[in-house]
């Protein structure tokens, strides 16, 4: 049996897996739907193959992490939603969007498959929006000020372009020929501006909250804290060169960008993090209020136990099974 502040971190530190996975996870394939061509259906098809075995699968880890905030920390999870209610909102609409017209693409006569590949581009950039406005609003502690907002603007711009990133560099990874110069040309610009977008960001982060900054450049503390976001840097001018490489030679090398584009994500993760720890609603509450009760929790963590290993093995062996460049696109 543990105890209730031991419980509140085993549960958000699951919380956190959950909510990385669908990141880097869901993040890849809604970046494959932002770029998705309407111009060209080889292409398209192509791309959703890409993703096909993967997307649906990658969702769960947002239904993990959603899940566990409510039954881990009910307090947070009323606040929370309340205050994203309606950006939840059009997420979940894009997001149906995403799974209706991937399904009726394969149905629709041809004279109307554009428009369902409209339809899945549209719930992929609504979705990802959605997303980084909700992260916005979150750092700055649902404050519903103009400030406020316009950080949120600013977030749902930096996590659409972060998801185009690691979606490109999926491509680069899963496709060939021509469709993988295009995946290399816009990773090279997508590349710098989310770099641009976590710098912006993290200098808000450290202006607007005194306790960051002290989190990190307090000593000894900095000593640790100070080289992950140079190491992070180093990652994306490796990753902009390894793409200029590959321009050259796009067969040797194609799975570095997709490889630094997770060690950026889960960088930028652990910075975001380790800057709000312990508190869960930022300004208002932390783990050890908002935890609930530790014999509810004890039970509980057995079905975690079981069902996170569970799914992290499937997530694990469907990628081995269709790991490698993408097959013709079918629909069982």
């Amino acid at each position: 049996m543990f105890d209730q502040n031991t419980l509140a971190v085993i549960f958000v530190s699951l919380m956190g897996l959950a909510t990385l996975m669908y990141a880097v996870l869901d993040g890849y394939d809604l970046g494959v739907g932002i770029l998705l061509p309407l111009d060209n259906e080889t292409d398209a098809d192509t791309m959703i193959a890409s993703i096909g075995p993967f997307w649906d699968a990658n969702e769960t880890w947002l239904v993990l992490a959603i899940g566990l905030l409510l039954i881990a920390f009910p307090t947070a999870h009323s606040i929370v939603l309340q205050a994203l209610y309606i950006p939840c909102t059009f997420m979940l609409i894009a997001l149906i969007m995403r799974g209706v017209a991937f399904d009726f693409r394969a149905k629709a006569i041809v004279a109307h498959k554009r428009s369902w590949d409209t339809v899945f581009k549209l719930g992929s950039l609504l979705a990802s929006l959605a997303q980084g406005y909700m992260l916005g609003l979150y750092v700055m502690g649902f404050n519903n000020s103009f400030e406020s907002h316009g950080f949120a603007v600013l977030s749902a711009i930096g996590v659409t372009a972060a998801y185009s990133f690691i979606g490109s560099a999926w491509l680069v990874m899963k496709t060939e020929d021509a469709l993988q110069k295009k995946a290399i040309s816009v990773c090279k610009s997508t590349v710098i501006i989310t770099f641009l977008g976590i710098f912006s960001v993290s200098l808000v982060n450290l202006f607007i909250s005194p306790e960051i900054y002290l989190k990190w450049f307090t000593f000894p503390y900095a000593l640790i804290l100070i080289p992950i976001p140079l190491i992070c840097a180093s990652f994306f001018v490796l990753c902009w060169f390894v793409l200029k490489r590959l321009e050259c030679k796009p067969n040797i090398g194609a799975s570095l960008p997709f490889i630094f584009a997770l060690l950026i994500f889960s960088l930028s993760f652990f910075g975001l993090a380790f800057s709000f720890f312990p508190e869960i609603v930022p300004g208002k509450l932390t783990i050890w209020q908002a935890v609930a009760a530790p014999e509810s929790l004890n039970f509980l963590l057995w079905g975690a136990l079981i069902v996170v290993p569970t799914i992290l093995a499937y997530t694990a062996f469907s990628y081995r099974v269709f790991w490698g460049k993408v097959d013709e696109l079918r629909y069982y």
